[in-house]
């Protein structure tokens, strides 16, 4: 039987070789996922911005902008290094104070120009801690969502299929589990509703296996293309007026407010130093504000409220 200390050593040795793997993967998938946007958008490509972070590493920022189909989209890759992890971190893990940290990454998000588009959000990521002397603490996190301004009962539906398959070889609980982080995390307290319709949100997962967490990560990866594609397919070319574009901008509203009140990965980035200019890239480029806007009975807009902003089963 191995020892505690020699099984913590093997592990560590484990985790510290397969960061060049997640690395490898990440940049993949950035490459994968720009590759999808700008051929569905069909006449944009995306400008490369390579950055440095003050405490070591760095990343790639890739924005693609006033498209055919897609008004702005922002793929990021981030593999920065420091003493110590922001609060946004180290709140409910405060024994990680104070301990040297790697954090690698891709997020992603897009804000379509055609209103009957949804804008999706995506990310993943990677936390490594080493301190000397003890065995690393390392965890995966991410998920993705989806925020439609006009629902279709078919898009939601796939959505969520293709939330579910990421999460069906991870374990059978893993679904259901993350689905309601989701609707917890991505709901807008000040407003007493949801941002859209979610799909899986996770945290803190470093349960059996570094490689078994691992290939969740990837599964998740990879089903966000699977999920995202079809709808925008679908739906870019759909007609649409003044009308439609009002209400698509006064939504994005909240899309912002639960960006500067509540996301972590906002937190994160500002608290840890990050590079501004990439931190906010989730932001859109066109948004308004009305008072008290009240949607009409019987409009695609009201449908919005009553069909899709509530607690609502997708898939079994």
């Amino acid at each position: 039987m191995k020892s505690k200390m020699m099984a913590d050593h093997i592990e560590v040795i484990d985790v510290v070789s397969s960061l060049p793997n997640v690395r490898h993967f990440l940049l993949d998938l950035q490459n994968r996922i720009c590759r999808m946007l700008e051929e569905e958008d069909g006449q944009a490509i995306f400008i490369e911005d390579k950055w440095e972070h003050q405490t070591g590493g760095g990343g790639i920022t890739r924005m693609l902008a006033e498209g055919n189909i897609i008004e702005k989209a922002g793929v990021n890759f981030s593999h920065v290094h420091g003493q110590q992890l922001p609060h946004a971190a180290t709140a409910k893990r405060p024994e990680l104070t104070g301990i040297p940290f790697q954090a690698l990454g891709v997020s992603v998000v897009v804000h379509p120009k055609n209103p009957f588009v949804p804008t999706s959000h995506f990310n993943v990521r990677f936390i490594f801690l080493e301190k000397e002397g003890s065995a690393p603490y390392w965890w995966f996190g991410g998920g993705f969502d989806l925020t439609p301004y006009y629902g279709f009962v078919e898009d939601c539906e796939h959505w969520h299929r293709m939330a579910k398959a990421a999460c069906d070889g991870f374990h059978a609980e893993a679904y259901q589990k993350y689905k309601k982080w989701a609707d917890q995390y991505f709901y807008l307290k000040h407003r007493n509703e949801p941002r859209g319709i979610g799909g899986i949100f996770f945290d803190d997962v470093n349960e059996q296996s570094f490689e078994h967490c691992f290939a969740f990560m990837q599964n998740v990866g990879n089903y966000y293309l699977k999920a995202y594609q079809p709808i925008v397919a679908r739906r870019k070319h759909h007609d649409y007026g003044q009308a439609e574009r009002d209400f698509q901008l006064y939504r994005r509203g909240r899309y912002v407010e639960f960006n500067l009140l509540y996301d972590r990965g906002t937190l994160f980035g500002i608290q840890s130093g990050g590079r501004t200019e990439s931190i906010l890239m989730s932001l859109p480029p066109l948004v308004a504000w009305q008072y008290d806007r009240q949607e009409k009975p019987g409009t695609r807009e009201k449908e919005l409220y009553e069909m899709f902003l509530v607690p609502r089963v997708w898939v079994g």
